[in-house]
């Protein structure tokens, strides 16, 4: 079911159901599919045309659900702009797909504000959250001065719906334009992994849900259950927010299904309640895994995807202790309607257990890298499945196991040395908490690893020591050569971490 038929549906079977709690506010699905059409009708007042550009830019608000709901109902495609971002780089996200309006939280005005003027394709611009500065509009006096009345657009399923922002980890975001079709089939995809779910189900959004957060909710939606929304994540109150509204499922990053898990009130709070912690986004290791599973239960649900195409495979809870815990390091088996392949630099697929780029044809895969046709073809197969840049291989059990990201791959005389196999073997280093490896040009070899460490709280190693260990343990050519100790390694807003940071700040010429 697409998104605008989700609301319609739901405003009419779910009416006094509650869709959306934040603040200890509640809407009911009556008062959001009338809020969405208010948005809709909004827009098409101050002339926008289906197919136009709206970016928002906000956090986690009650308007949640309205603004994405909203949106589709007009025909609209909506484009989630970053609040970690600077204003420059939002301005150049604006400019590169010719947004039309810009939706802003109040708090966020400020910074982005100032340069508004330099959006070239921008007419409009309203302010949530808080009383609107002089010379915009007011998102909510637009909201009541607007029909309650559904306009009825149907959109076919080859029309544009979403535009997605890459992280950028290798350079600029990039837009990536999703169809209704896509952006229905990542639902239903996501749906089909989840637990079955009913109108009593509450899903928790402790992350931002212009990011992954946002895959469970037209599953919720359609089944009448409701959208618990956090502002921001803290662990106390995500672990206080299951017990209060009795939570069936969340969604999260490893980092912060890690601090939840490690926060002191975690095994003192009500969790039971919970039937599924789904998590991804980046890697999580099998001490947090455990860890987590001590606090939780065996409910962890791991999903791997990118915002070129999601859900692609799905690690399920039976899986992280299957035949003794073999598949913790996978990333599980393809999705129900997922086909995976192996390929070679050729797009040519390889035997079962090689390495090679993972490509995958998913039903929530892209259109198109929108504005470059050249960077579309690039990530797509002649059959239509999307490269992922991530580079892997499928064992003979069918579990997808990826070894690291194309671009980050090590060439260290003639070898190729992927980082997160020598990771691994760091962080099993009983006084390493975290680690990231990088490629540094070397005048013998053209590159060799270095590590960027951060200890274990009251844990010490030397470089010459972890040097030895990742000798031993990945052998003298993949073994790293240097190491530089930090606090924290540079990660995204969802707990991704950015390589081409640390090659930068820790690498030759860097001040640390």
């Amino acid at each position: 079911m697409d998104l605008a038929s989700l609301i319609r549906t739901g405003g009419k079977r779910h009416a006094e159901r509650p869709a959306i709690v934040c603040d200890g506010t509640i809407q009911t699905y009556e008062q959001v599919y009338r809020r969405s059409c208010q948005l809709d009708n909004a827009l098409a007042e101050l002339g926008v045309g289906q197919g136009e550009r709206i970016a928002t830019l906000t956090d986690n608000s009650p308007e949640a659900l309205e603004l994405i709901l909203g949106i589709a109902l007009g025909g609209y495609v909506r484009a989630s702009l970053y609040t970690h971002n600077s204003a420059e780089t939002n301005l150049y996200l604006l400019n590169s797909i010719g947004a039309s309006v810009l939706i802003v939280q109040r708090r966020h005005y400020d910074a982005i504000g100032p340069h508004i003027e330099a959006a070239s394709t921008v007419r409009h611009v309203l302010v949530l959250d808080g009383a609107a500065p002089s010379g915009v509009l007011d998102y909510e006096e637009l909201l009541a001065a607007a029909s309650s009345e559904d306009r009825g657009i149907e959109m076919p399923p080859d029309a544009p719906q979403t535009i997605r922002f890459s992280a950028g980890t290798t350079g600029k975001p990039k837009g990536i334009l999703h169809s209704v079709r896509a952006w229905t089939g990542m639902g239903t995809e996501t749906a089909s992994i989840l637990p079955v779910l009913g109108p009593e189900d509450s899903y928790l959004a402790g992350g931002p849900l212009s990011h992954a957060t946002i895959m469970p909710v037209p599953g919720v939606l359609a089944a009448g259950g409701s959208v618990v929304v956090l502002r921001a994540f803290e662990p106390g109150e995500f672990l206080a927010a299951v017990e209060r509204h009795r939570c069936t499922l969340t969604f999260g990053v490893p980092t912060m299904v890690q601090l939840a898990a490690r926060h002191p009130a975690a095994r003192t709070t009500d969790l039971s309640s919970l039937r599924a912690i789904v998590y991804g986004g980046s890697p999580m290791t099998e001490t947090a895994l455990n860890e987590a599973r001590s606090v939780f239960g065996d409910i962890m649900l791991q999903l791997y995807g990118q915002s070129e195409g999601a859900p692609v495979s799905c690690l399920r809870p039976e899986d992280h202790t299957a035949r003794g815990g073999r598949y913790l390091r996978s990333a599980g088996k393809p999705t129900a309607n997922t086909r995976i392949t192996i390929v070679d630099e050729n797009g040519v697929a390889l035997p079962q257990g090689e390495i090679g780029e993972i490509a995958f044809d998913t039903p929530g895969g892209f259109t198109e890298i929108w504005g470059n046709p050249d960077a579309t073809r690039a990530r797509k197969l002649p059959d239509g499945s999307v490269l992922s840049r991530d580079m892997g291989y499928l064992d003979e059990d069918g579990y997808l196991f990826i070894t690291d990201r194309k671009e980050d791959m090590i060439i260290s005389g003639g070898f190729n040395v992927w980082p997160a196999e020598v990771e691994n073997a760091l962080v099993a280093h009983p006084a390493v908490r975290e680690a990231s490896v990088v490629g540094i040009p070397h005048d013998k070899w053209g590159e060799t690893p270095m590590a960027l460490v951060v200890l274990a709280d009251g844990a010490s190693a030397s470089e010459e020591e972890l040097i030895a260990w990742t000798r031993e343990k990945v052998g003298p050519v993949k073994r790293v050569t240097s190491v530089r100790f930090g606090t924290e390694l540079p990660k995204s807003p969802v707990g991704k971490v950015l390589r081409r940071m640390v090659r930068d700040q820790y690498g030759p010429g860097a001040t640390h």
